[in-house]
């Protein structure tokens, strides 16, 4: 090595630190911590018009789904997809009764998505969302993509319990 390369090595400006993901950043190989359970994100859809992103969550044969949406504040709702069976997307009612709980449609909204890693959903395209939320503060989340239903049920996760592990 030369004494001009070294020279050159001392008065060189460090290398900045690299930026640590944001959870809407998070994509498959990451891994990210949910009310204290650590989990492996396999996939993640996106919908960049609403600044969302829904992550497809594993913790060995588990696997969850966090959805993150940035408003005034990151919002959080982690889910379990539930079975359920509805036929026609233009007939989902404002009220859904499941398990003697009664949900009330919040919101309805479609969008492009953006589909990485393994996700309910194999590819990107136009998805149509019903958001419901019981008395109990129950949530219930309808996606309509590609001619197919899912079905999710959750609650809401308050921003302390939710963390980003690493990211690659």
């Amino acid at each position: 090595m030369g004494v001009m390369k070294r020279i050159g090595r001392l008065f060189a400006k460090p290398e900045p630190p690299i930026k640590e993901k944001s959870m809407l950043e998070l994509g498959p190989g990451d891994f990210c911590e949910v009310s204290l359970i650590t989990y492996q994100v396999v996939g993640s859809v996106r919908n960049p018009a609403r600044n969302a992103v829904v992550l497809s969550l594993q913790d060995g044969n588990d696997i969850k789904y966090l959805h993150i949406e940035e408003r005034e504040l990151l919002q959080y709702v982690l889910y379990d997809d539930i079975n359920g069976r509805l036929d026609n997307p233009h007939e989902v009612p404002a009220e859904l009764v499941m398990d003697d709980k009664t949900y009330y449609l919040e919101e309805e909204y479609e969008g492009r998505v953006i589909v990485t890693g393994r996700t309910p959903f194999r590819q990107g395209g136009n998805q149509h969302v019903w958001q419901f939320q019981a008395d109990d503060n129950a949530l219930l989340r309808i996606e309509w993509q590609d001619g197919r239903f899912m079905l999710y049920e959750g609650n809401k996760v308050i921003s302390g319990d939710v963390q980003v592990i690493r990211s690659t």
